[in-house]
This record gives C-alpha cells, sequence and structure tokens, in this order.
C-alpha cells in the first residue's frame, strides 16, 4: 500500500484503544489534553507508524476500516452499528450490480456498506441535512466515484415511490413505519426481489410481517447480539458487557404483482 499522503483520511489509536479520525493537510496540526501532532509527522510515513504528540503521547496511525469510521464518522442521525450492517447485506443478499431503493438513510453508514458491496442506490430522505451528511460521509471514505452510483433525493416514501426510479431488486426500509412504505414499493420492486426493514421494537417488527401477507414469501424476523471475549493466553472469559439489541431485522422476498403466497393452513391428504 502507498505512503500516506495529504487528503488522507487516517486514525489516530492511543495507549487507551480510543480512536481519532482526521484529514491529513500539509502543515496541518492533531490537538489533544496530551499536546498535539503535526499531520508532517504522518505524511509520507506507512499504516502502523508509530507517532508522538508534543507532550510525549503515542499513536498508531493506520487507515480506518469501514468499522472505525461507521463508528466514529461525523452523524447527524443515529447511525446503524457495524454489527447489524454485515447481516442486512446478508439478508438482503446486496450484492455487485444490485439496484437498492434504501429509504431512511440518515449519516449514511448502511449506504456506505452497500455501496462497498458493489450495489447502486436510490435513497430518499426527508431531512436534506442528514440527506448532506451521508453523501459527504460517502465522499469522504469511498471516493467521489462512489457518489456515481449513490442517487439521494429529498423525498417522502411514506407518500410514494417514483415509477422512473425503479425498478429495485432489493429494499431497506430504516424508519419508524416501514409498513406504510411496502405498498409504494411492490410496484416498483422485480418479482423475487428482497425487502428488509430495520426497527428498533418487536410491535413494529409485528406490524412490518403482517403487511408481508399476500405477495411476499419466507418472511423471518432476527436480531443480533454481539458479545465479545477477552483472551490473555490461558485465561479467557466473555466480557462483562456486551451489545445485545439495537433492532430487528424482518426480511422478505417479493413474489410479484400477479402473485400470491401458497396457503400454509390447508390440509394435503396422503396418497395411500
Amino acid at each position: 500500500m502507498k505512503a500516506l499522503t495529504a487528503g488522507d483520511r487516517v486514525m489516530l489509536l492511543d495507549a487507551k484503544k480510543r480512536r481519532y479520525l482526521l484529514s491529513l493537510e500539509d502543515g496541518g496540526e492533531f490537538h489533544t489534553h496530551a499536546g498535539f501532532v503535526p499531520h508532517d509527522d504522518i505524511i509520507g510515513q506507512n499504516d502502523g507508524v508509530i507517532v508522538n504528540s508534543t507532550k510525549g503521547a503515542e499513536y498508531t496511525v493506520l487507515r480506518p476500516t469501514l468499522e472505525d469510521y461507521v463508528l466514529e464518522m461525523p452523524r447527524g442521525a443515529q447511525v446503524i452499528y457495524p454489527k447489524d450492517l454485515a447481516p442486512i447485506c446478508m439478508l438482503a443478499d446486496i450484492g455487485p450490480g444490485m439496484k437498492v431503493f434504501e429509504t431512511g438513510i440518515g449519516s449514511g453508514a448502511l449506504s456506505m456498506t452497500m455501496l462497498r458491496w458493489g450495489a447502486d442506490i436510490v435513497g430518499y430522505e426527508v431531512r436534506e441535512d442528514f440527506a448532506n451528511r451521508a453523501q459527504a460521509n460517502v465522499r469522504e471514505f469511498l471516493g467521489e466515484a462512489a457518489l456515481d452510483r449513490y442517487e439521494v433525493h429529498i423525498a417522502d416514501s411514506y407518500q410514494g415511490i417514483a415509477a422512473e426510479h425503479g425498478p429495485f431488486d432489493r429494499a431497506v426500509l430504516d424508519l419508524p413505519e416501514p409498513w406504510q412504505v411496502i405498498p409504494h414499493l411492490e410496484p416498483v420492486l422485480a418479482p423475487g426481489g428482497v425487502c428488509l426493514a430495520y426497527t428498533p421494537s418487536i410491535t413494529q417488527a409485528m406490524q412490518v410481517s403482517e403487511q408481508f401477507k399476500g405477495r411476499w414469501i419466507d418472511v423471518r424476523t432476527i436480531e443480533v447480539l454481539h458479545r465479545g471475549w477477552k483472551v490473555d493466553g490461558q485465561a479467557v472469559r466473555p466480557d462483562h458487557r456486551m451489545v445485545a439489541h439495537t433492532a430487528f431485522l424482518t426480511v422478505a422476498r417479493f413474489l410479484g404483482q400477479g402473485n400470491r403466497a401458497m396457503r400454509t393452513d390447508r390440509k394435503v391428504e396422503r396418497v395411500r
């Protein structure tokens, strides 16, 4: 990997594992209570270099991973955390060339993840400040070229989805009442398409599941629990704290406008 240059985004990691994100600038300085680090001490170096502040504090310099950036990036809305981002992309079957409808883009954490997985995204967001922040975060981490696959509209998906923005292969809904969006989504989602709703409460997940009845199949709701472990030689134990509930992920497959799910309450006689 090439040496760090002005304009690169880096993460400084201190002895207490605190993370600091910054963009390198010629003549710039990184300041904390432990003194400052000139950016020129970092420019020209490689990942893993240790630099010292003017008061002797040490920092390891690394390029941030997507997980680092999501947790530390500027935000307006609450972000979807890494423990849910990867399962969302797996459950929704996000991949290269997929055209994804995303509504409630917030600060862009999920957008960045899906773009990184190769998807093309049409996003609806009602707040212009959130939309601007999401696009800025995408540009900052993935580069200007990623915006060619990221089309953001200031629009309310509760009121409808413009036909010219579709058709879509996948849809991810992150807003308070996703069940209001599903009827608008059906005319613009391809048969066999996948829709996933991210909802903090189980009552929201129940309403989403109810809305999926009819032209949808394989409806599932899961939550992801994240527990770390302390490993020190032969001494191992689970962390005293864990990231438990954040949200429910409800996913379903769309059968198409002219099809309906098979009945599951019908008894079938055995052939003797």
